[in-house]
């Protein structure tokens, strides 16, 4: 038998003997979020070993809510907490809880370009088409290649709402949304998209979750409210998510946090579930989603994300335990 046949058969063993084992299992499946695919994948596979299997679809925020609404998965995932308006559409009521935060780098793809900073104001002119040249940055030459996201995406509503927060020219010309009217760029499905035309694309700039910064791209530090320039990493972020204040449904932001160590784009990102769950999938969605907030968050850090800690993790948690009740 030749190395491929082999290799062909004991893959094809392999997912058989899979399938029979995930055969006794409850499938639950999620969509939504591209922001935080790596961690919830990386977690969930965690999860399988404790014969809980689910299926998380990676498909954008705007997506994973519509697809909830319309009841066709058992959660969903978004980077920008559901509406009133879309939340009163769903009989069966919602359950709301932040699984994990995650700081939003501006990454670039620049060999010659090494450590760079960007004030918040150079951060608006790069994406309001202000600043075309990498001259103009004082960090090589050459055009600068803007990309973004071209799908509704919790993680543009997230960056823009920094933007905003950074200028009254931006809030006023652009604003802040899952999507908006980019002045400049081209446009990639998913953080997955964004990072595939960054890697591609020698000299150029774009936004995405720091889960996605690896290979020739780099962070840029970003100068935050206090006035220091700092990167996106577990400490700049969890100074960040300190600043934020939850409200009765879990959601909260703060697009330009305060403190010298701050990150100013750091976002959490948030899970939707069913609070009327009589289905034989409550238990099974209940134990998933805790071991998201609980062994789940050790493998945040090591992933590029913010783990969860004290009272928003507690909160999250006693979220999930409504599920179903």
């Amino acid at each position: 038998m030749s190395f491929a046949k082999k290799a062909f058969s004991i893959s094809l063993l392999s997912s058989l003997g899979f399938a029979a084992a995930a055969g006794a299992q409850t499938a639950i499946n999620g969509a939504g979020a591209t922001f935080p695919a790596p961690f919830y994948q990386r977690a969930f596979a965690g999860a399988a070993a404790k014969g809980i299997r689910v299926n998380y679809q990676s498909v954008g925020s705007g997506a994973g809510v519509r697809q909830f609404l319309a009841g066709t998965v058992d959660f969903a995932a978004t980077d920008e907490p559901i509406k009133a308006s879309e939340a009163a559409r769903v009989k069966r009521g919602v359950v709301q809880f932040p699984a994990v935060g995650g700081t939003i780098a501006i990454a670039y793809n620049k060999a010659d370009c090494k450590g760079l900073k960007l004030t918040q104001k150079q951060a608006v002119e790069i994406f309001l088409g202000k600043i075309k040249t990498w001259d103009q940055l004082k960090c090589g030459k050459g055009k600068i290649s803007v990309a973004h996201r071209s799908d509704g995406s919790g993680t543009t509503f997230a960056f823009t709402n920094s933007l905003s927060a950074f200028s009254s020219e931006w809030k006023s010309r652009v604003g802040e949304g899952k999507s908006v009217k980019w002045p400049v760029g081209v446009g990639g499905k998913g953080n997955e998209g964004v990072a595939g035309i960054l890697n591609n694309t020698p000299g150029s700039l774009g936004y995405l979750s720091q889960a996605f910064v690896r290979g020739p791209l780099k962070a840029a530090a970003l100068q935050n409210r206090a006035g220091s320039f700092v990167l996106p990493n577990l400490a700049s972020g969890s100074a960040a998510l300190n600043n934020i204040q939850l409200n009765g449904q879990l959601a909260g932001e703060d697009p330009n946090p305060a403190g010298e160590k701050s990150y100013p784009i750091t976002t959490l990102t948030w899970i939707l579930a069913y609070q009327d769950d009589n289905s034989l999938k409550a238990g099974p969605i209940r134990k998933a989603l805790l071991y998201l907030l609980g062994p789940g968050q050790n493998m945040a850090d090591e992933l590029g994300y913010v783990p969860l800690r004290g009272d928003i993790l507690k909160k999250a948690k006693a979220a999930v335990a409504r599920i179903g009740a």
